[in-house]
């Protein structure tokens, strides 16, 4: 019987979670690595790829073919990969993944590594709410495109008083000044306030155009003072994660969200 070949541990984390191998060996050392329930912090020991190696208590396998994290974008942050001004959703994923006073509870198990991660989509600089980072790029084409159908939720605070139809404009599909008219949308208001004149409102599109949900609300006589992504198909906010926490998908998200894409 041939014999199972063995393989140097920062070769194996850097492999399987994406990582340098200066980085690899960098989580070694602070103990984040445990190889058969163990804390390694000898970064030349030869393991084999059967043992039970994790980071950061998850455990590791062949390298992942792709990386999928969950963002709770907060406002003031731009959803690009790099921007000459603003603070970045890739600037905040990084300094959340090197911050070093984070438990490992905190950090909810995410390593970026060489990956060259995006944002699946984009929420204006001033929106919150749920933030789809991978480099899957035929899961996002798909996510994205109009053709495919993909709910996305929103919630929002508008002012102003909210035409009584409202919710079958946006059923026809508002025409956004000169430039489109947008898809059949859904237009729910959850709560009014006649004195204030102010609403709370949940909108749900098929398409993602720049400013697409101040610029309806606009047409109705509405101006959105808040504004919150809940959920894309089947991809749903987690409540527990803050402004500015990102956690990796779980297994389970990652199948009801690809699974979703592939039948459509």
């Amino acid at each position: 019987m041939a014999t199972e070949k063995q393989i140097r541990l920062d070769k194996f984390i850097s492999e399987a979670a994406g990582l340098t191998r200066k980085d690899a060996k960098a989580v070694i050392t602070k103990g984040r690595v445990s190889v058969g329930g163990e804390i390694c912090k000898n970064s030349d020991r030869k393991v084999l790829v059967t043992e039970e190696i994790c980071l950061d208590g998850v455990k590791l396998g062949a390298a992942e073919e792709f990386l999928y994290l969950m963002l709770h974008k907060p406002s003031g942050v731009v959803s690009a990969t790099e921007d000459g001004r603003d603070r970045t959703v890739l600037d905040l994923v990084r300094e959340r993944e090197a911050d070093e006073t984070l438990s490992k509870e905190d950090l909810r198990y995410f390593v970026i590594g060489k990956r060259e991660l995006f944002p699946v989509g984009r929420l204006d600089k001033d929106t919150e709410g749920l933030l789809l980072l991978t480099d899957d790029g035929e899961l996002a084409h798909r996510l994205l495109s109009p053709k495919h159908h993909v709910d996305k939720v929103y919630a929002a605070k508008v002012s102003g008083t909210v035409p009584q139809d409202a919710a079958e404009r946006f059923a026809e599909g508002i025409q956004v000044g000169k430039d489109y008219k947008a898809l059949p949308a859904k237009l729910e208001v959850v709560s009014t306030d006649t004195q204030a004149e102010c609403a709370e409102v949940k909108i749900t599109l098929h398409e993602g155009k720049f400013h697409q949900v101040k610029r309806m609300c606009h047409e109705i006589g509405c101006e959105v003072t808040y504004l919150k992504r809940l959920s894309m198909g089947a991809l749903v906010l987690d409540e527990a994660l803050q402004p500015g926490e990102v956690r990796r998908l779980t297994e389970e998200e990652r199948e009801q969200l690809c699974g979703e894409v592939k039948r459509q």
